[in-house]
Order: structure tokens, then C-alpha cells, then sequence
């Protein structure tokens, strides 16, 4: 065989010799890279282990407890976890009435906690010797209880059914003082009742107060007179309707451009009148008439009297037995069946010759002077009022009966709500849209209560939607009688009104407010005095 040139023959051992060499530095590279990150593997876990046996320490320190506490096995772990089961058995066994087993209970719980107290202060781990007994007392009890049912799941029923029960005498409670209440409101004050009298009384046997009341000629001219301020109170509290007067006249600039109509019942009607025949209110115009006294109040021109005479109306509001048998008791209320209640919607024919008149319930009191309310511009609009929708439950769909198809194609159910108490109407318009005939057609459409229930306010927002004209609020503010009210909104507001149960001359008033209409009675008055008025 030809051999090849010396050039071309291959150097086998010196390749291979290189190979092994750089073999073996890489296996030594990764060799000392290997070694370089276990070391800092190894430092960096320090830190960590050292955190955490200090914050380890830190939490034996804070709860006074030792190592031996820790370990689940352990004798003092065991009396801890028996300590807070037999805590919810002590609960339980006393919401059952079982007071001789909680008391049990207690006294194994305190054993038990003196055992551990003792361990943790000594820093030596509880001997099964010294807590054998606890233990085993203690699992006895514990036993005893789960054999009364005292696990979770009877507890859980046990508490629903206590809810129950619970619920149902709350609801029973709160329906006796919604009844106690509105008997309470409803009531007629001794001492009121003695003032209607003695005024009756003296009325009839004092000619000279009659005498003087037909002498005062002017006043039958200053009632008609349009430039004057007309307000008209319908009512029957003599002393209500007198501090409406008077707190009228002490804040008004003018107050003898002032003239007060009051319409009050026969039953009131001779003490009434004596009582401002007698009183004078700083040269105010007072004139008094009974509502009996109007010839075209009679049923076949008045919807709601022919309603309020029909036997199954009254039947609804005084013995509570209406179609479903549950008549609301906030129904059955003597003031629906009023007619002073509802005289409000025919101002224009009680005083056919007045233009502009300020109605006020007889639970408000006047401190500032309203007369600017009567050039206020109601933009064409019949009645002046406070609007009373700032929140959603005092707009039309909490007053009206929105699955009936007539309110709900007439009217917007979030259309704000307003106010009686303290409107300023506007007369020439009202006979002009015929208002009056407006509210004749909701009454008549009402009769069988389906439209409305409660009141003269519903009928109301139907009479006057689209009529209504918003004033500022601090003209009349509200609420004085069943709830806390902004002191600035009172400090500001010119007519302050105790709607509601709690009215100020009633035992059941909010006290911190009567002082504000307290202070326009003078109590020094003889029959006031004589009748126990404080």
C-alpha cells in the first residue's frame, strides 16, 4: 500500500490530548459555580430564619404562653381547646334556661384556667399527673352537653327559631304603640276640654263680649278688602288656632293690615269666639264662622260629605273592618271625617270675595313676616307651596296607587311632592281653572278608596298637578312633630310646622321644640291658670 506524504498524516494523540484537557476545566467551572451558589443559598436563609424566630419569640412574649403550649400533643394545648368549647356551652346552656349546667361548666372552666395559669408562670410544661382530673371532668361535662343537643346545628335552629319568635313580638309591640300612639294624638287634653267650656260658658253669660263684637263695624269692611293680608284657619283647638294668631301679629310689620278667618264647628264655635272677642293680638282683624253656617255645604254639591255620612266610610276608619279586614290604624283616625279637614279645597266659597289668601294648619307657628308671600309671582299658577321631594319617598308614587290605570296614564310618579300647612293661594285663578271641580273628580273616582287611602294630601296632588307653584324652602319647614329637624332650617324658617303625632300641646310633644311654640302662650292668662295650663 501506498503510504501517504509526511503532511498529510493525522497528529491522533495530540487531539486527543487537547480534548481531555478542556473537558476537564469546564467540570472544574461548574464545579466552582456550584459551590459559589449553595454558599449564598446558605447566607441568605439566615436572615429569614433569624426573622422568623424572633417574631416567633415575640408572639410567645405577647401571649404568655411556652413551647409546650405549642406541640398539638401536648396536655396543656388539650385544656385550651376543652376552655373554648365549654365557653360556647356556657353560652348555650344559659340561652337554655339551664343555669345549674353553666354553672358547672364555669366553675370546670376556672379549674382548668388556675392549671394553665400555673404552668405558664412556672415555664414548665403541665404533668399529665396534675391535669388528669381537670381533663377528665371537664370531657364528662362536655359529653353531658352533646348529649343535650347542644351542637351547632340544634343551636343554629334553636337561634332561628328565638329570631322568630323575637320578630313577631316586636311587630306586636310596635303595633300596640302605633295604637297607644294615635290614641295619644287623637286625644282632647283635659285641660283643653275645661278651657272650651268655661269659654262656652262665658260666651253665654258675658253679653258684654256679644255686644262688644257687633259694635266693631270696620271689621266686616276690612274682610273684604283685597289690599289687606287674608289668611284662614280651619280648626277647632282654640288654643292652637290661638297661637297661630299670635305668633302672626308679634313677628308681622304691620300687624293691623292683618286678617285672620277662622272656621271652626258648632261645638267650638261660641267659645272660639269668645275667646278672641276677649284677647287682643296686637290690633289683628279676627272673625270666626262655623262651617254648619255655609248653605251650599251639603252633600249633593260636596263629594267627600256624602262619602264621609255613608256608613261603610265610617265603618273603614272607626272600627278598623274594612274589605280586607285590616284597616291600617293610622286610618282610623276621627280627623278624616271632618269637614274642617277637607274645607281647605273650597276656600274660594267660603270667602267668594277674597283674591289671594295664605292658608296655615293649625299646627304651625309663625316667626317671621310672611306679607312678601303675597307678591311672590305664581307664574300663573294657583297654588304657592314647598315642594318636599329632597327625599324619594316624598314624591306621588308614595301617596298614590300607581297600579290603578287612571293615576298611572295621568300623572309622572316621581312628580315632587308638596306640603299643606302653609300654602299661598291664588284665588282668581282658582276659580278661573275650576280647582274645585278638578277635586270633585278625583273624590267621586275615589269612593271605593282605590285611588288613595289616607288623608287630605292625595287628593291634593291630584287637585293641584300642573298648578303648583315651588317656593323656598325656609318659607315653611316641616317635620317639627315626629322628627329632629336642622337647627339652621328652624333658626331660618318662617313657618314652622308640627306635623305629625308629637304636637306641642300634647304630653307626647318633642321637647325640645314645644319651648318654640310654648312661648307664644301666656300662661298668666286666668283661664288658662284655672285650667292647669304649664
Amino acid at each position: 500500500m501506498r503510504r501517504r506524504p509526511p503532511d498529510f498524516r493525522r497528529p491522533a494523540r495530540r487531539r486527543l490530548s487537547n480534548a481531555f484537557w478542556w473537558t476537564l476545566c469546564f467540570v472544574a467551572v461548574l464545579l466552582f459555580i456550584f459551590i459559589l451558589s449553595k454558599g449564598s443559598q446558605i447566607e441568605s436563609t439566615r436572615p429569614v430564619l433569624a426573622r422568623r424566630s424572633y417574631r416567633h419569640e415575640r408572639i410567645m412574649e405577647g401571649l404568655n404562653i411556652t413551647e409546650e403550649m405549642l406541640n398539638p400533643s401536648s396536655i396543656a394545648r388539650q385544656l385550651s381547646d376543652q376552655i373554648s368549647l365549654a365557653k360556647a356551652f356556657v353560652v348555650i346552656a344559659k340561652e337554655s334556661s339551664n343555669l345549674q349546667f353553666a354553672w358547672e361548666l364555669s366553675a370546670q372552666i376556672r379549674n382548668s384556667q388556675i392549671l394553665l395559669s400555673n404552668a405558664a408562670t412556672r415555664r414548665a410544661p403541665l404533668r399529665i399527673t396534675e391535669a388528669e382530673t381537670a381533663i377528665r371532668d371537664m370531657a364528662l361535662l362536655l359529653y353531658q352537653a352533646q348529649q343535650l343537643h347542644y351542637d351547632s346545628a340544634t343551636m343554629i335552629m334553636r337561634l332561628k327559631a328565638k329570631i322568630q319568635t323575637l320578630d313577631e313580638q316586636m311587630s306586636s309591640v310596635s303595633d300596640k304603640s302605633s295604637k297607644y300612639g294615635q290614641i295619644a294624638a287623637e286625644e282632647v287634653p283635659k285641660s283643653l276640654y275645661c278651657l272650651g267650656v268655661r269659654l262656652t260658658t262665658e260666651w253665654f253669660r258675658n253679653l258684654n263680649l256679644q255686644r262688644k263684637l257687633s259694635e266693631e263695624k270696620q271689621i266686616d269692611m276690612k274682610l273684604k278688602d283685597n289690599d289687606l293680608y287674608h289668611f284662614c284657619v280651619f280648626s277647632d283647638n282654640i288654643l292652637a288656632t290661638s297661637v297661630v294668631v299670635n305668633s302672626t301679629a308679634l313677628n308681622s310689620k304691620n300687624p293691623d293690615r292683618i286678617v285672620f278667618h277662622l272656621v271652626t264647628d258648632e261645638v267650638n264655635y261660641a267659645a272660639m269666639k269668645a275667646w278672641f272677642s276677649m284677647n287682643n293680638f296686637r290690633r289683628v282683624t279676627v272673625d270666626v264662622q262655623m262651617f254648619e253656617n255655609f248653605s251650599w255645604l251639603n252633600a249633593s254639591y260636596v263629594p267627600v260629605l256624602k262619602q264621609l255620612q255613608d256608613s261603610d266610610t265610617q265603618n273603614y276608619y272607626f272600627s278598623g273592618n274594612g274589605g280586607d279586614n285590616r284597616t291600617p290604624i293610622k286610618f282610623r283616625n276621627p280627623k278624616y271625617l271632618s269637614m274642617l279637614n277637607h274645607l281647605r279645597f273650597y276656600i274660594p266659597e267660603v270667602f267668594p270675595v277674597l283674591k289671594k289668601v295664605i292658608f296655615l294648619d293649625d299646627d304651625v307657628v309663625v316667626q317671621r313676616d310672611v306679607s312678601d308671600l303675597f307678591s311672590i309671582d305664581l307664574n300663573g299658577n294657583v297654588n304657592g307651596a314647598v315642594e318636599t321631594c329632597m327625599e324619594t319617598f316624598h314624591r306621588y308614587h308614595k301617596y298614590l296607587n300607581y297600579s290603578h290605570p287612571l293615576i298611572r296614564e295621568h300623572f309622572d310618579p316621581d312628580a315632587c311632592g308638596w306640603a299643606f300647612g302653609m300654602n299661598i293661594f291664588d284665588l282668581v285663578e282658582w276659580r278661573k281653572r275650576n280647582v274645585t271641580g278638578i277635586y270633585h273628580y278625583w273624590q267621586e273616582k275615589n269612593v271605593d278608596r282605590t285611588l288613595w287611602k289616607l288623608g287630605t294630601l292625595p287628593p291634593g296632588l291630584l287637585t293641584f298637578y300642573g298648578l303648583t307653584e315651588p317656593l323656598d324652602p325656609s318659607w315653611h319647614v316641616l317635620g317639627l312633630g315626629y322628627t329632629n329637624v336642622d337647627p339652621q332650617m328652624i333658626e331660618k324658617g318662617a313657618v314652622l310646622h308640627f306635623n305629625g303625632n308629637s304636637k306641642p300641646w300634647l304630653k307626647i310633644g318633642i321637647e325640645k321644640y314645644k319651648p318654640l311654640w310654648e312661648k307664644y302662650v301666656d300662661y298668666t292668662h286666668p283661664l288658662l291658670q284655672s285650667c292647669n295650663f304649664h
